[in-house]
């Protein structure tokens, strides 16, 4: 009994690991819109700090 158990986990295991892997390597190479948006007010952010900064100089 213990063996048909530990084959089970060992199964479950393995496919939990490939769907895992599957789901992590489609998410690199597609942006979803709250990513670009979050991109976009990283940088509007970015350049409003600068133009401060020159003003202040």
């Amino acid at each position: 009994m213990m063996h048909s158990r530990h084959r089970f986990f060992a199964l479950v295991t393995a496919g939990v690991l490939s769907v895992s892997s599957l789901a992590l390597s489609g998410c690199e190479e597609k942006k979803g819109p709250l990513e670009e948006a979050g991109e976009s007010a990283d940088e509007a952010i970015s350049d409003t700090k600068r133009a401060v900064e020159d003003a202040a100089d």
